[in-house]
C-alpha cells in the first residue's frame, strides 16, 4: 500500500491520560512496590501512625495487622467512589455540607424574603336600584322567536357575567310564574 492510499490516525489524549496523579515515579525510575495513589499513600500513613500507637493491644497477634495493612493499601489502588477517587468524593461530600441550606440564586446565597405586611382597602357599595322587566316584543308561540328587549341601564347594572347569569334565570323564572 502506498503512503498516499493509508488513512491518517490522530490520537487526542487527556492530560489525564498523558499525566495521571500518582505518586513516587520520576522518569523511569519507580519506588519500590509503586507508583502509588494519593489513596494508597492516605492508608499507608495513618495505618502506619495507627500501628505504632497501638502496638501494645496487637502485639500479642504477631504479624497480622501488619499483613493486613499492607493488604488494605494493595486494595485501595483503584478505589473509586461513584466514578472518582477518595479524594475527590471527600471533597465533594464536604462542600455539600458547607453550601446554604436553601442553595444559591447567581452566585449568591438564597434567602427569603423579609416578611412584609399587607395593607389592602375595601369598599363596600350600595346594591344597584332594580331595573323596570324587560318588555316582550312578540309572543311566543310554536316554532316562533321571542324578542326580549333589555334596556341600557339593566344590562350596565346586572355587572359581572355570574350577575347577569343570575339575573336572566330570575327573569324566566318570573315568566314562567
Amino acid at each position: 500500500m502506498s503512503a498516499a492510499a493509508q488513512p491518517r490516525v490522530a490520537r487526542a489524549y487527556t492530560s489525564a491520560r498523558r499525566h495521571p496523579w500518582v505518586l513516587g515515579k520520576l522518569g523511569d525510575w519507580t519506588v519500590p512496590f509503586g507508583p502509588y495513589t494519593p489513596a494508597q499513600l492516605v492508608v499507608l500513613g495513618g495505618g502506619a501512625f495507627v500501628l505504632i500507637k497501638t502496638f501494645a493491644w496487637w502485639s500479642w497477634v504477631g504479624p497480622v495487622p501488619v499483613v493486613l495493612w499492607l493488604c488494605a493499601v494493595w486494595a485501595v489502588r483503584g478505589a473509586q467512589i461513584a466514578g472518582q477517587n477518595p479524594f475527590t468524593a471527600m471533597l465533594g461530600v464536604l462542600v455539600l455540607l458547607g453550601r446554604h441550606p436553601a442553595g444559591r440564586i447567581g452566585g449568591r446565597a438564597a434567602r427569603d424574603k423579609q416578611p412584609t405586611h399587607l395593607r389592602g382597602q375595601f369598599v363596600i357599595e350600595p346594591a344597584p336600584a332594580p331595573a323596570a322587566p324587560a318588555r316582550v316584543l312578540a309572543p311566543a308561540g310554536a316554532g316562533s322567536a321571542v324578542l326580549v328587549a333589555v334596556s341600557a341601564a339593566q344590562s350596565a347594572a346586572a355587572g359581572s357575567g355570574l350577575a347577569r347569569l343570575l339575573a336572566d334565570a330570575a327573569e324566566a323564572g318570573r315568566r314562567a310564574a
